[in-house]
Formats: C-alpha cells, structure tokens, sequence
C-alpha cells in the first residue's frame, strides 16, 4: 500500500536564473510528476516577475531573502543553479535549515569546499546530490553496461572531445566565478572516464594552450588531459571554449571500441558506434527531458530516504581531479592523486526517460554560452 508521503510532491525552489535554468530546468517540472516548482531565487526583479507569471509560481524572493525561502515552510528542497564559486555557500545555508540540495556541477571550486557541503548535509540529514544528469540518461548508461559486460573485451583506452565556441562576456569565461574549461566542460569527460573504467585515476597531466584572444584573458581556451587509471588504463580528451560544437567520447577495449556522439548533450539524440571483431553496429537514443529524470530522481530519494547516487563525494572526487590538473598545468609536471573509495556507479538500472521538452522557451535577461547552443 502507497503511503501518503509516498504520494507527496517534493517542492522545489530553484536558486538562480541563468540561462540553464530557464532553458533546461524550469520547463521539466512539467515532466517530474514527484516534483513541484514552488519558489524562485534571483536578485533581478524582471525574471522573477516574469517566469512566477509563465509557470504560475506564487513566491519569488531576492537573495537577500533566501533564508527567508528556505525558512518559509513552502520548500523542501532547492536546485541550485548559481555560479560555480556560489555552490558552497547556498548549499550548506539549505542544509543548515534542513532543506535538501540538489547542486549543479562542478560541485564547487575547491576540495574544502567540497568537504563543508558534505559535513552540513550530514549534520542537517539531508539530502544532497550533484546534478550528474548523465547517470540517469540511456546512452550513458548502456556504455557503461557494454564496457561492463566486456562486450568489448578489456577496456584499455578513454578519449573524448568536448568542446564549444562561448562567446565573449559569458560568466564560463570568468575566473573569480569558477569558470573555464575544465570546471565547464571537462568535468563531463572526467566523469565519464570514471564511470566507464568504474575506477579512480591515480596520476594526472594537463597542458592548456590560447591563442591570445581578449575573451580568454582569465581562462585558457583549451586544455588537454591525460588520466591513468590501475591497471595501466589511459583516459585522455581535449575541452574548449575556441572550438566547434563536438560532443564525443570513445572507449576502445582488446575485443572492439564504442563510440558516443553527442555524447554530453542535454537535449539531443544521442548516438552509439558499437564495433565488435571489425563489425559496426549503429544504435539512435531519443531524445529525452534529462532534467526531469533528474528532479524525479532526487524527490524519489527524499520520499524514500535513500542515498542518491551522484552523492557529494562524487563532485568532490571530480573537484580535486580539476584541481590536480591546474596543478599539474602550473608545474608542467604530472601530479598523483590519492584515490578515495567509490563504491557507488551508476547502472543501467538508474535511467529515466521522459518526453522531451517540446519548445525552446525565450530566454529573460540571459544568453546561451554559444550561438550554437
């Protein structure tokens, strides 16, 4: 028998108005049939005043009101959407007034950071969990079951390229904020490593390269990685902000390689190459509301009081593999990391599938990072 708490709506404010949040985010709520948007967060007063009217939201509060959000008895959890240098401070604020926290990625811009998000959500017993949306999306999630199933033979090799044209102005670009490459985009490919090895790399080396542009004044246009995992396993890629759109990873085992096109994308079809003994097979993923899979999968986990998977030492583990690359692009030299037990993955038992959202909604006092996005 279904309890009455297992029938209840998880409500959610949503802290920060940038773009993702109004393109992804805000529309998908429609689709989490456990979640409901009750309160938006924003110090500008048009899109609050705007987006409370276009999805029917009674209470819009500054950020100087946001403990009085968080205090209101109208929320029960908040999905955080502020600039990366803004994570820690409005998560261990929720935590402290025992609300739950779902927190976009990168999880926060140091490892200490990192560390007092996860001491206040275990103080406060909440809940928190790091947006890896990617672990609740199909295609992800059956390149894992491949690579896991040795389908492919031993995997030996990761490689990937992320990369984006962002356009002069956008906050990516911004150091003080927690920008550049490898928070923005070369976290995906970092993640994806681990989870498709379903292993922590031990050694890192990086070397970041620019062309001198004004935009890329306080972050390098491009980085690239090399990751070595146990067992003499290698993860490289290459993320850029002075790029054209390319979104692929490949992992190439001693049997066959699987190649993901568009493989970080969050609204897209996603595509896999799947070749076995020289033969290729092509498999189309549908695109589908990953936001949505997300907000329905941190409510169920509120409702029923289990642990998220993407859990904070999940965005630690990423956070200080950054940091080690900065290092190792300061030093020139190849830096080692102490491995933290991981015992969770994501399995192909997490995935939830939703429509897609049907219309780009207008963007109020926002842009996308790129023309192409």
């Amino acid at each position: 028998m279904t309890s009455t708490i297992d029938q209840r709506k998880i409500r959610y404010a949503v802290v920060g108005l940038g773009w993702f949040a109004q393109e992804a985010a805000l529309p998908s709520f429609v689709h989490a049939e456990n979640s409901e948007l009750v309160a938006l967060v924003s110090d500008d007063a048009t899109k609050s005043e705007e987006l409370s009217k276009k999805y029917g939201i009674k209470h819009t509060y500054s950020y100087e009101q946001y403990e009085d959000c968080l205090t209101s008895g109208e929320v029960d959890a908040v999905y955080i959407a502020l600039p990366n240098h803004l994570h820690c401070e409005y998560t261990v604020r929720a935590a402290n007034q025992a609300i739950h926290v779902l927190c976009e990625k990168p999880m926060a811009t140091t490892e200490e950071e990192c560390e007092a998000m996860i001491k206040a959500a275990n103080d406060n017993n909440v809940k928190l969990m790091i947006a890896y949306r990617l672990h609740l999306e199909e295609a992800n999630l059956q390149a894992v079951e491949i690579v896991r199933s040795k389908q492919i033979g031993e995997s030996r090799i990761f490689n990937s390229v992320f990369t984006q044209q962002v356009e002069e102005g956008n906050i990516r670009l911004r150091d003080v904020t927690g920008g550049g490459t490898l928070y923005d985009t070369g976290i995906y490919c970092i993640n994806a490593a681990r989870y498709l090895f379903q292993d922590e790399p031990i050694e890192v080396f990086a070397v970041a390269a620019s062309k001198g542009e004004e935009r890329f004044s306080e972050v390098q246009e491009m980085t690239s990685v090399i990751l070595r995992f146990p067992n003499e396993r290698l993860a490289t890629f290459t993320c850029s902000f002075g790029g054209a759109s390319v979104s692929t990873y490949q992992i190439v085992g001693t049997q066959g390689d699987l190649r993901v096109e568009s493989a970080y994308a969050w609204q897209a079809e996603l595509k896999h190459y799947l070749t076995i003994n020289g033969e290729t097979k092509e498999r189309i993923f549908e695109d589908h509301d990953q936001l949505a899979a997300e907000f329905i999968y941190f409510s169920d986990c509120i409702l029923q009081d289990k642990n998220p998977e993407p859990s904070g030492t999940e965005g630690l583990i990423d956070v200080s593999i950054i940091q080690a690359l900065y290092k190792s692009i300061e030093t020139r030299q190849p830096v080692q990391i102490e491995t933290r037990d991981r015992h969770q993955r994501p399995t192909s038992a997490q995935t939830i599938q939703r429509p897609p959202v049907e219309e780009t909604p207008d963007l109020i006092h926002a842009a996308a990072p790129s023309k192409e996005s």
